[in-house]
């Protein structure tokens, strides 16, 4: 498929663009920079360049921050019609990435430069956009920070199971991954919490027995 095909799902997934002027609609679908990533895939890490600012118009994208043991704490998910506070900052100041970005799934990025972003920052329609998408990421992960500097990782660990369904097919260290944490630590909380009876663990499954039990324990 080529790039001129995907222009309709890239001004579905964000009509802002749909709604800039002639000029600059032409501009930026003239120098966008089309990729298409497996899962997987690391598309930008610690103290690379920001080379421009992604879309997504299919696929979700993961953003970490890791530690030089290895630990990773999820920061945020980029879908469709979102965007990246991270890579908006560093374009905006001229900055190094600080965390990475993993494709989750297969995914398709409209990467727009730089040069074509500074310039569309003169655009009030996207410029709001771009600020107020920054605005609820900044939310977002001040919430994170107060998770997990005043809550327990068992409150935690609830609270994650209990927005998944009844039935998660999911490994601990998935799981792990998730909260910043390491697998033992999880799988010894999941061993707790499964002989309390709030959960039956199977091979990469956890089926919630007890979901008031949980949310007693995600209160605290």
């Amino acid at each position: 498929m080529t790039a001129p095909d995907h222009t309709t799902q890239l001004f579905t997934a964000y009509p802002v663009l749909a709604d800039l002027p002639p000029p600059a609609q032409a501009r930026l679908l003239a120098q966008a920079a089309w990729m298409r990533v497996p899962a997987g895939a690391t598309l930008f890490d610690d103290h690379q360049v920001c080379e421009g600012f992604p879309f997504v118009v299919d696929g979700s994208v993961r953003v970490i921050k890791a530690s030089s043991s290895g630990r990773e704490l999820p920061l945020y998910r980029v879908s469709v019609g979102e965007t990246c506070v991270i890579s908006s900052s560093c374009l905006l100041a001229a900055e190094e990435y600080n965390a990475r970005g993993v494709a989750e799934t297969d995914t398709l990025l409209m990467l727009l430069p730089k040069p074509v972003f500074d310039e569309l920052m003169a655009e009030p329609a996207f410029r709001s956009f771009v600020f107020h998408l920054f605005a609820e990421r900044i939310a977002g992960l001040m919430q994170l920070i107060e998770e997990v500097a005043f809550r327990k990782l068992d409150q935690r660990l609830a609270a994650v199971l209990l927005g998944k369904g009844r039935v998660l097919h999911v490994t601990h260290q998935q799981l792990a991954d998730e909260l910043g944490s390491v697998r033992e630590i999880v799988s010894r909380l999941l061993k707790g919490f499964a002989a309390q009876g709030f959960v039956r663990l199977g091979r990469e499954q956890v089926e919630i027995l007890d979901a008031a039990g949980l949310r007693s324990m995600a209160a605290g």
